[in-house]
């Protein structure tokens, strides 16, 4: 995995009409949050994850092929 930590990922060509946006901290799917981006080496994809109390599960996976914009975790 990848050492940057990604705070939110778009999906799509069209960022600001057709994209999917995804952040850290979103809540999705009935009560859960986003809590992971990840960033897959090995399969070159990304990977988000939810939590639900104590529980984490995988959620989306998005190959590198697909127009994806990427924003980092900036710590100043």
């Amino acid at each position: 995995m990848s050492s940057k930590v990604i705070r939110k990922i778009s999906i799509g060509s069209d960022y600001k009409n057709d994209a999917m946006h995804y952040a850290i901290g979103q809540l999705v799917y009935g009560g859960h949050t986003i809590s992971h981006i990840l960033f897959d080496e090995e399969e070159q994809s990304y990977n988000i994850f939810i939590k639900k109390e104590d529980e984490v599960l995988p959620w989306k996976k998005f190959n590198s092929q697909m127009a994806i914009s990427v924003e980092y975790d900036l710590e100043y």
